[in-house]
């Protein structure tokens, strides 16, 4: 007697459900894999230096952010330093609790510089580079950090204009020859020239570098909301645009990648959001130095106990 043949059963599952699931799948793979490939490709593009140091490492993680003017050595400052210069310096700092806090570095602030002597901190980049830069801010802070990225200024304008626009607030009329910032008292969608101009201003606002501080952390808050909205991240050709003009804005510390950038924008959003941008404690804005001209001097008594309390996620935020 023949063996009886095995009966198929029928899937329990509905055709029409089961035709849904495999598109589902298949939608899964392709945006899986779009994702993949554009960040191979973005990482790709991004230009590395040997910036951190050996320190060891603190808890949580910390970002340096630094605006340059790549020069070609022949500018010579009133320090009598020459060569590239960074005139925007950020500490951005995730706490273990979760707390983010996003503290503008006045680039004038007088530090003391390894192996250099007591100058105003953005020489550490003109006398040695990225990593000198990273030495100066760790033993300022006492804050090991953990991704060096570098934003050239003239790839500001790029960026923004790959996202389209970025909203800025002002609370005056502004028409600085300087800069070329032209905007009205009020919040503005403005592009790339006009953002780059915000971030660079300073000659026309009395209180200078300080209020310049102030308007280069709207400006990143304001960036990373637009860069992590739906109309940016949900358009693909906007995730195109954004992920190549961000690389090739970008200098990072080795081994840090588009996805360690995407991490802090989102932590310079939580920051921006939860009034984590902070100001350093600061004695005197106007100190005259012997050899560095005019500069930022901290409170010594307050700027130890300021930073351990970013570091633990303790700092009072803004409301």
């Amino acid at each position: 007697m023949p063996p009886a043949r095995p009966v198929r059963r029928r899937s329990r599952v509905p055709r029409p459900v089961r035709l849904c699931l495999t598109l589902l799948a298949l939608v899964l793979v392709i945006v899986l894999g779009w994702g993949a490939g554009l960040t191979v490709w973005a990482d790709s593009r991004i230009d590395h230096v040997d910036a951190l140091s050996q320190q060891e490492d603190t808890p949580g993680t910390t970002y340096l952010i630094a605006g340059s003017d790549r020069r070609d050595g022949t500018a010579v400052s009133e320090d009598g330093t020459e060569g590239a210069r960074t005139d925007t310096i950020m500490l951005l700092h995730r706490a273990r609790n979760g707390s983010s806090y996003l503290i503008s570095l006045p680039r004038d602030t007088l530090v003391e510089i390894p192996g250099q002597g007591r100058y105003k901190l953005n020489a550490a980049f003109a006398m040695g580079g990225a990593a000198l830069l990273v030495e100066t801010v760790e033993e300022f802070t006492g804050l090991t950090i953990d991704h060096y990225v570098e934003v050239g200024f003239d790839g500001v304008a790029g960026v923004v204009d790959a996202v389209d626009h970025v909203n800025l607030c002002i609370d005056q009329d502004v028409d600085d020859d300087r800069s070329g910032l032209q905007m009205t008292e009020g919040c503005h969608d403005v592009g790339g020239e006009q953002a780059l101009a915000f971030v660079r201003a300073r000659y026309f606002d009395p209180t200078a570098d300080m209020g310049r501080q102030e308007r280069q952390q709207q400006f990143v808050g304001a960036l990373m909301d637009r860069a992590t909205s739906p109309a940016v991240l949900l358009n693909p050709v906007s995730q195109v645009r954004m992920a190549g003009a961000g690389s090739d804005a970008l200098i990072t510390s080795e081994g840090t990648g588009i996805i360690d950038v995407g991490r802090m924008a989102l932590t310079a959003r939580s920051a921006m959001n939860g009034g984590g941008t902070l100001s350093m404690p600061i004695s005197d804005p106007e100190f005259q130095t012997v050899n560095s001209g005019v500069a930022v001097l901290v409170d010594e008594e307050e700027i130890a106990t300021f930073f351990a309390a970013v570091a633990d996620g303790s700092a009072e935020t803004r409301e």
